[in-house]
């Protein structure tokens, strides 16, 4: 077992230092308690960071990947085996004989080996970004600091969860939509491909002048004909393009700038962004991280880059001595007023994380009822479409047939 180097208390008041050996610092600490002595420190003699060790965690980092899912099952598990009075490696060492995953499992084990040189559970985490996201990180060291690092665990889990729900509820409700798209194009590709040429030299045959919606129709067929692997090629590089655009700093400010202006999404993403922002607030300062470091972390881990601007603006104010509430207020083009005035209640009456919490539950549930009213009020728009793509088909195809036959009468 490593060795530790400590600075503790007495139970008669005479503060001494000394050595001795645990699986991890806080075995010590709970060690030295039980002799009814205080620890105010624990530095680990020898901590070895050599290149292969480097090398191995780069490695570990690069391949495969942990899913949400089982983030979320490492800290609730993690939380009740230190609960329960297990030891930190301890309880590594039996998530990573149970998990199935490559990547967790070897990423667990390099969190044993680093702890049992010493280093704590944070630090030994910011070793994979892939896998533990700044305020995982952060909320693990605050659990660490002040001795609750079970709750910060059980903590960190709630979080990640209510976001992963929140997202898993928003592409639910995209789904239906782009499904219904895609089969639109699907069967307009195979009507240009099959139908429409068939068509078309049946209007050649009978002769006479179609209509420009006709001629538009026969145009698109005969390039998709003619030239169908250069066609799917064309656009799949304009698709390629547009990702590769929108993954650029301007196309993602054009991106986010449509999200908070389209009609019926501008108001979905005003409240999905001020549930995650204040969920990840509440959750930062219930572990007992300090105010400016739970908004510099919340600005790193939100998307949206104006609100990751106004974040980062009201970072400065904050500093500046300015009240939180100060900085959400008079921001309504991002957040609901009810945000500021529900954040300002909770400085006033001490309970900021309680009423962050409380925010975040409502604008959870609020996104939860419009996505789910969303396939509601896309359905019969959608049919709309529908209606028009397939009206446009019908009247362009049907009127130089009616013409041509009286052409012929």
């Amino acid at each position: 077992m490593p060795k530790f180097r400590f600075k503790a208390q007495k139970s008669s008041g005479e503060m001494y230092e000394g050595e001795g050996e645990a699986a991890d610092k806080f075995a010590l600490y709970r060690e030295l308690k039980k002799e009814g002595e205080t620890v105010f420190s624990a530095t680990p003699l020898s901590v070895s960071h050599s290149k292969l060790s480097n090398s191995l965690t780069h490695a570990v980092d690069s391949f495969g990947s942990v899913n949400t899912h089982e983030q979320i099952m490492f800290a609730r598990n993690l939380g009740s085996m230190m609960k329960g009075g297990l030891a930190l490696s301890r309880a590594l060492d039996v998530l990573s004989r149970q998990s199935k995953n490559k990547k967790l499992k070897a990423v667990l084990e390099s969190l044993r080996g680093d702890i049992s040189r010493g280093t704590s559970l944070s630090e030994a985490m910011k070793k994979f970004p892939k896998v533990f996201s700044p305020v995982f990180v952060f909320m693990t060291k605050a659990g660490e600091e002040s001795g609750n690092l079970d709750e910060s665990l059980k903590v960190v889990a709630n979080q990640i969860e209510r976001v992963y729900l929140l997202q898993k509820k928003i592409k639910g409700a995209m789904m239906y939509p782009g499904i219904i798209v895609t089969v639109m194009l699907i069967i307009a590709v195979l009507m240009f491909i099959f139908v429409v040429p068939t068509l078309a030299s049946t209007f050649k045959d009978l002769g006479g002048e179609l209509p420009l919606s006709t001629r538009f129709i026969i145009g698109i067929s005969d390039v998709l004909v003619n030239h169908f692997f250069l066609s799917v090629g064309s656009f799949v590089v304009v698709l390629l393009l547009l990702l590769s655009f929108f993954r650029t700093g301007k196309g993602k400010r054009t991106m986010d700038i449509l999200l908070l202006h389209l009609p019926l999404i501008s108001g979905l993403t005003r409240e999905v962004n001020a549930a995650r922002i204040t969920r990840t607030l509440a959750s930062l300062l219930s572990a007992g991280v300090e105010v400016v470091t739970a908004i510099t972390i919340t600005a790193d881990v939100i998307q949206n880059s104006y609100y990751k601007s106004a974040l980062q603006a009201s970072l400065v104010r904050v500093q500046k001595g300015e009240s939180i509430s100060s900085t959400f207020n008079g921001q309504e083009k991002l957040y609901p007023v009810f945000v500021g005035e529900m954040i300002s209640v909770g400085e006033e009456t001490g309970k900021l994380s309680e009423m962050l919490l409380q925010v975040a539950v409502f604008y959870e549930d609020d996104v939860d009822q419009k996505t789910k009213d969303i396939s509601t009020i896309i359905e019969p728009f959608l049919m709309v479409m529908v209606g028009i793509a397939v009206g446009f088909f019908a009247v362009s195809i049907l009127s130089p047939i009616y013409s041509l036959v009286g052409h012929i009468s």
